[in-house]
């Protein structure tokens, strides 16, 4: 096969790219291995800072914790966005649908400053006239809600505009309820966009360090947080080796999603091939 100039350009500039953004992740994954305690001198090869981390009650203390806040922030979510996204959706007009659809889009705009100091605001304000909530995992979790409902919704509304509305109608002319309707045949069809989002909202809750820093509070402090404070005060291979295990949790997950997603796409046109040939 030929390869014309544009060609060839055209495919330097997408290695160049991807050179620019994982060239950084594979540095920071060598220097995780790296014997000596100096970031900018190699000495040699060495396990020993994994070591270490595994007696660092710190780091696993907030890896932990950050683990425990991406799972439900990814789970709650993905519930408000798929409703978001229905509601939107399904119904064309409604009072209100155009302030609903600017609030639920407006953090994907918003500075998350911004979103992190209002949110502290409110929530000083209903401490001070109920005594709760306490700065800590709930607080953090609404807000990396409210950062991530709108992300879902935007992945959920776009498969749902490219279902064809005939599947469900047939449905319903076969007699199915709405809410058959919705657990037989829509949420199937979207169930790879539910995914995607699951994962997305994860990887943004796993590594905020804005919101997190306005929200948490003694004893809620996120390995982003940590990771943070510990750079500041210079760079150090113990740092190195979270942000390579981070890196690894969410290869894994993106990895194993692909692969489901991917067999899950092959079995439906499977079924539908096998479907149409039947009629």
């Amino acid at each position: 096969m030929k390869i014309t100039a544009g060609g060839l350009t055209s495919r330097f500039w997408m290695g160049a790219v991807f050179v620019f953004l994982y060239l950084p992740i594979l540095t920071l994954i060598v220097l995780s291995f790296n014997a000596s305690p100096m970031v900018t001198h190699w000495g040699g090869w060495s396990v020993r800072w994994y070591q270490e981390l595994a007696n660092d009650k710190e780091i696993i203390a907030g890896f932990t914790l950050s683990l425990q806040i991406a799972f439900l922030t990814a789970c709650s979510s993905v519930v408000l966005g798929t409703l978001a996204a229905l509601s939107l959706h399904r119904f064309k007009r409604f009072p209100g649908r155009t302030l609903f659809a600017g609030m639920v889009n407006s953090p994907l705009v918003m500075p998350e400053v911004i979103i992190g100091l209002s949110l502290l605001l409110m929530l000083v304000s209903v401490q001070r006239l109920f005594g709760f909530p306490e700065r800590g995992i709930g607080t953090i979790w609404l807000g990396h809600t409210l950062l991530g409902m709108a992300y879902a919704t935007v992945v959920v509304q776009s498969r749902l505009q490219e279902m064809s509305p005939s599947l469900e109608e047939a449905a319903q002319d076969l007699g199915c309820r709405p809410m058959q309707v919705f657990f037989l045949v829509t949420l199937p069809l979207i169930s790879q966009a539910i995914a995607s989002a699951w994962l997305l909202t994860f990887t943004l809750s796993l590594d905020d360090v804005v919101l997190s820093a306005f929200l948490s509070g003694p004893g809620s402090t996120t390995m982003p947080i940590t990771i943070f404070s510990r750079a500041r005060l210079g760079l150090s291979p113990s740092v190195n080796t979270v942000a390579t295990l981070t890196v690894a949790v969410v290869s894994i997950g993106v990895l194993a999603a692909s692969v489901w997603i991917a067999r899950t796409e092959r079995r439906r046109a499977a079924e539908m091939a096998a479907a149409y040939r039947a009629a």
